[in-house]
């Protein structure tokens, strides 16, 4: 069987891109076993032989019904598989997949039957208000970053945008380059459709949103900007509980600070 990214270079760099960040998110220990998932629209790409590809698989219900996404192709991290695999062979360890016409199911058309990572509901919900909001966002990542999840553990941070204005006041960069901030949700079971749904709604306000004692998701429009948010969120966190394990809370930039950094830089 031809590989699907036979003559599609454009198609081979995006999916090397996702290659890059399993790599990455492997290094800094953000994906334990198969913990994690990334998936990208790749609709643009699918000309007409992608489009007349028989399906490898049975349809599978994604759990929820998403009119948005009629007609769409994305390429998922394989469920059960690991980070540090789907960086080494991408087409071994993801899935190619179409939704189907009612929008309620999908199928697996190339190159191997992996069925695709079991938060497909919540990033698939992404997807879909990614293109009803017209914002051009094309990746959505979850990962398990161990400074952010920690912080989740302390209920007040949990309260909106605390978490955001403490993130930001520790480094400029992260004010500049996490401009919308982070969203809260409660925990709530992995892989639910009621998870997809508070993150969809979070989603209408960020570009990030933390699952309470669970992991962060974030949307960009590639996967490389959608992890770069994360990387900084993270360094915030690190700058913030490093301080506290020298014994004392970091002051942090002020309001005034930000202001005038929001200013400088337009964010």
């Amino acid at each position: 069987m031809k590989s699907i990214l036979e003559n599609r270079p454009e198609l081979e760099v995006k999916i090397g891109e996702v290659a890059e960040i399993a790599g990455y998110l492997w290094q800094r220990g953000w994906a334990e076993r198969n913990g994690g998932n990334i998936t990208i629209n790749i609709t643009e790409f699918a000309d007409e032989s992608i489009r007349s590809m028989a399906p490898i698989s049975e349809p599978y219900a994604i759990g929820t019904t998403l009119p948005g996404l009629k007609g769409c192709y994305f390429f998922c991290k394989g469920t059960n598989r690991r980070m540090r695999d789907l960086a080494r062979r991408p087409m071994d360890n993801g899935s190619v997949i179409r939704i189907a016409d009612d929008c309620a199911h999908y199928e697996i058309i190339a190159d191997k039957p992996v069925r695709p990572t079991s938060e497909l509901a919540s990033h698939l919900a992404m997807h879909e208000q990614m293109i009803t909001s017209g914002n051009g966002y094309k990746a959505a990542i979850h990962t398990h970053p161990i400074d952010l999840i920690a912080m989740t553990h302390h209920a007040p941070f949990l309260e909106k945008d605390v978490l955001t204005r403490l993130l930001w006041s520790m480094i400029p960069e992260t004010r500049a380059f996490c401009p919308k901030g982070l969203g809260i949700v409660p925990y709530k079971l992995p892989s639910s459709v009621e998870l997809a749904e508070a993150t969809v709604e979070q989603l209408r306000e960020y570009d990030v949103v933390m699952w309470e004692k669970h992991g962060v998701c974030a949307v960009g429009p590639d996967i490389i900007e959608a992890f770069d948010q994360v990387d900084v969120l993270s360094k915030a966190a690190q700058i913030y509980l490093t301080a506290k394990s020298m014994g004392f809370t970091p002051d942090g930039m002020t309001d005034t600070q930000m202001d005038e950094l929001k200013r400088a830089f337009n964010l």
